[in-house]
């Protein structure tokens, strides 16, 4: 099992964007370092959700569903942070979202999207309220496995 090392600002940052988007979901990038097969975050990156018309466009079967069913990052908010990662010296590491009223775990819309070397954070919001947070990351045969959160201290951080 790969981990992701994350502090409990970290966590709040998420939990935090996924309760002020409900009841739709929210996204955002994870900005941080990899070293030794361990995923370190270093910045959450809060990002609106761009899923509109357009993307519904690329998924026809799914024209009921809106921003309380899915998420988009738009390629500007992308840029923008992977500019700001590399005047830091960081990467994009991962992608964070909420599941409104769902459980912490990857949709096969999730999957079918998703990037092998990415983590996936997500977290469950009930009635406005956050939940389960799990992290997730693809395999070698597309399926998402588990992915363990090391909750370290700020200071273990380095940016």
């Amino acid at each position: 099992m790969q981990n992701i090392a994350l502090s409990d600002s970290h966590i709040l940052s998420i939990r935090t964007h996924g309760e002020s988007a409900y009841p739709e979901e929210c996204c955002g990038l994870l900005l941080g370092t990899i070293a030794d097969g361990v995923k370190t975050l270093v910045e959450v990156w809060p990002t609106d959700n761009a899923w509109s018309a357009e993307a519904e466009d690329n998924w026809p079967e799914q024209k009921d569903l809106t921003e309380k069913r899915r998420y988009a990052i738009a390629p500007e908010d992308m840029l923008r942070a992977m500019k700001h990662g590399r005047d830091r010296t960081l990467d994009i590491i991962g992608i964070y979202h909420s599941h409104p009223d769902c459980p912490a775990v990857p949709s096969e819309c999730d999957r079918t999207l998703a990037w092998a070397q990415y983590s996936y954070i997500i977290v469950s919001v009930r009635q406005g309220s956050s939940q389960e947070l799990r992290s997730w990351t693809l395999d070698s045969e597309g399926n998402f496995q588990a992915e363990e959160i090391v909750a370290v201290e700020p200071t273990q951080i380095k940016k």
